[in-house]
């Protein structure tokens, strides 16, 4: 808890800033935590990322997925989570090269501008076991090294109804952050300071999974993805300039 408390208590708030404000887009849009709390928390805390944020995106994940789970098709599920094991697999034994702070931010920074430009490429990708598997095994590289793991699925399901959209892709994302968690407790790179801090920002996740709750059967995802795309960029592009000037 040393680690956590020297933090201090502007930081700390500004953390909680940033999973309650991931989480509440995760939830409402089926995307958005890692986007957006990834980049913010590496602007102030980046020795505890990704796996503080792995392992209360794991509580976003099942929060967000079990209340839509009569939308979930699970016809589709094998092969994504397929896909992300091994994404995660992969990236576990990268992992620690990336240690370096200001190496870091700036891989979080690369992946939340990759995640925009998928989000915004407006294609139609069909969705079969080699699409499902393919963004699974990109998905598990990019969120096991940087927590922003959703963009490749939410590619994919960018184009189907809001509900069954949102459904399926926090679905994965709980899956996601599960393995991503394994594969870096494998890898020796999850200590009793990630534990502490997830544990102290865990209220502000469940805060922000409250308060979606009858937010989400009234706003649109059309209407949240600009907010969560513009707040991602513009954390990362601080991040970026903290690093280069």
């Amino acid at each position: 808890m040393a680690e956590v408390a020297a933090l201090g208590w502007g930081v700390w708030v500004f953390c909680c800033v940033a999973v309650f404000a991931g989480a509440m887009l995760q939830r409402l849009a089926g995307q958005g935590f890692g986007m957006v709390a990834a980049p913010m928390m590496a602007l102030v805390a980046p020795e505890f990322l990704p796996a503080a944020l792995l392992l209360l995106g794991a509580v976003v994940g099942f929060g967000s997925a079990s209340v839509e789970v009569s939308a979930v098709a699970k016809r589709e599920l094998p092969a994504g989570f397929t896909g992300r094991a091994v994404g995660a697999g992969v990236a576990a034994w990268i992992a620690a090269s990336v240690a370096e702070t200001g190496v870091f931010a700036v891989l979080v920074a690369g992946m939340v501008y990759l995640g925009i430009f998928l989000s915004l490429l407006g294609v139609r990708v069909a969705i079969g076991t080699v699409s499902l598997f393919s963004a699974g095994v990109v998905a598990g590289i990019m969120g096991t090294l940087t927590a922003v793991g959703a963009p490749p699925m939410a590619l994919l399901y960018q184009h189907e109804e809001a509900r069954r959209s949102a459904a399926m892709q926090n679905t994965f994302f709980a899956w996601g952050m599960l393995v991503s968690i394994a594969a870096l407790a494998l890898a020796g790179l999850i200590g009793v300071r990630h534990l502490a801090l997830a544990g102290t920002l865990l209220p502000a996740v469940l805060l922000a999974l409250w308060l979606a709750q009858p937010l989400a059967r009234r706003v649109a995802k059309a209407r949240i993805r600009p907010w969560a795309l513009g707040l991602a960029g513009a954390a990362a592009t601080v991040l970026v300039l903290k690093q280069v000037l």
